[in-house]
């Protein structure tokens, strides 16, 4: 019987351990999970006192230990509301004591690492006194693996997975416009091909300007209602889109039916107010390797790039509301592009930065919204692609991997969706010509084998 609890004991740690090593959420869920809860319980008290994340007794309980003639009562940790385990980590949500603030866990949030033996820790307010401690098992980075469940709703699509095991979204009700930089070799088309893939499932039109020829965004024609491969194609894609959108704002001015007896609840104001009958579907703008509309080197190219910036400016300030929305990807985008440039990309919410080359690069995305970021993202190592630190204008920023999407994955994707391209006539002499797909060839039978003949 002893030599049976021996070797099971060994085949238990054998097992531990090569989970740890090739499926560390595997083992998370079946041994980390309780190590980490019991890590926490035992260390707990001596690990916020540790951190200075305590606070004296209060004057009412010294007086009470005093007419009592008890001990005297040591500092007071904050008390732990809810433990809740996630597939990557631990959740701890904590009643803060008073005179505490989130700024003091998040200052801690390192030591709370190495104290409770995780990979990371991060901290944030939920509500007034009361603090959320995201704690990570894993490098959930390392080898990106997506839910198999995640909230999908119209205009809402998952892209990548956040260093604390969340599911990062793009939102384009909440952020319209956005800026996508990087390096070559940074994992921008990736991110943008995770982006097509999932826009792909849903009702909106896919409008795209690949000046590289069509190399990133050809293969994903068929899912794209109008797609330009040049920068004067380009100029005439935007000017179609620009008149659309005047189109969408009329529609909405008719439908407004502002009058004393009509609520607030009925009044339109963008195309999310219509009735799902009259709304016209909405349209996101793909542009890969933005500089190439900015750049000239004659008269000519002078002035069809000052008509693109300038369409692409109004295009971020006014297409919101007409469902317009706009997804800017490039390796650099300062003000050396020309003038217009800084204007555009002040419409440009939301900011996401793969790996950069140097400081410059990441000022221009974040230098304005979110300073902490900028050591960040020039942080990334090469041999990590498709790292990025995506940020806000509300300051606050996170570090995301997008899962590997091949371009074949995509292609896939777009092929088999295609019957859900909209048809925009305003676009209709930027659809991409592409032949039908082929059927799949019959399976040819097996030739009978004949027999010799019997002797």
């Amino acid at each position: 019987m002893t030599n049976f609890t021996v070797a099971l004991l060994l085949l238990l740690v054998a097992t531990a351990l090569v989970l740890r090593w090739w499926r560390p959420s595997w083992y998370w869920l079946t041994f980390g999970v309780s190590l980490a809860l019991l890590r926490v319980a035992v260390r707990y008290s001596s690990v916020m006192d540790a951190c200075g994340l305590t606070v004296p007794p209060s004057r009412w309980r010294m007086a009470l230990a005093r007419a009592a003639n008890r001990p005297v009562p040591g500092p007071r940790a904050p008390r732990i509301l809810r433990a809740r385990p996630t597939r990557t980590g631990l959740v701890l949500r904590l009643k803060m004591r008073p005179g505490q603030g989130a700024f003091d866990f998040s200052a801690a949030s390192d030591r709370l690492r190495h104290s409770f033996a995780m990979y990371a820790v991060t901290a944030r307010e939920i509500r007034s006194g009361v603090v959320e401690l995201r704690m990570t098992g894993y490098d959930v980075l390392k080898r990106v693996q997506m839910p198999a469940k995640v909230d999908t709703t119209p205009m809402r699509v998952p892209v990548a997975l956040r260093d604390d095991g969340e599911v990062h979204y793009r939102d384009y009700r909440k952020v319209p416009h956005a800026l996508n930089i990087g390096a070559t070799q940074s994992g921008k088309s990736v991110y943008q091909r995770r982006l097509v893939s999932e826009l792909a499932k849903q009702h909106v039109a896919l409008v795209g300007i690949d000046c590289k020829q069509g190399v990133e965004l050809s293969p994903l024609a068929r899912r794209f209602s109008a797609l330009a491969d040049n920068p004067d194609s380009a100029a005439d894609l935007l000017e179609a889109l620009i008149g659309r959108m005047a189109d969408v704002y009329q529609l909405i001015r008719r439908e407004q039916r502002v009058s004393a007896d009509t609520s607030d609840a009925e009044i339109a104001a963008d195309i999310w107010d219509l009735p799902e009958s009259l709304r016209p579907v909405p349209v996101v703008l793909l542009i890969d390797e933005v500089a190439e509309l900015a750049l000239y080197a004659t008269k000519e190219e002078e002035k069809r790039r000052d008509r693109i910036i300038t369409n692409l400016v109004s295009l971020a300030q006014l297409g919101r509301a007409a469902g317009i929305y706009v997804e800017v990807c490039g390796q650099r985008f300062g003000s050396e592009l020309g003038k217009g440039i800084t204007m555009l990309r002040a419409q440009l919410t939301g900011r996401t930065a793969h790996r950069v080359n140097d400081e410059t690069s990441a000022n221009m995305a974040f230098g304005d919204i979110a300073p902490d970021a900028v050591l960040a993202a020039i942080q990334i190592p090469t041999e990590t692609p498709g790292v990025a630190v995506a940020a806000d204008s509300a300051g606050g920023w996170v570090r995301t991997r997008t899962p590997l999407t091949s371009l074949r994955h995509a292609a896939n994707v777009c092929n088999r969706l295609a019957d859900l391209t909209p048809e925009l006539p305003e676009l209709a002499a930027f659809r991409p010509a592409l032949p039908p797909v082929a059927p799949p060839k019959p399976l040819r039978a097996p030739a009978p084998v004949r027999l010799p003949d019997a002797a």
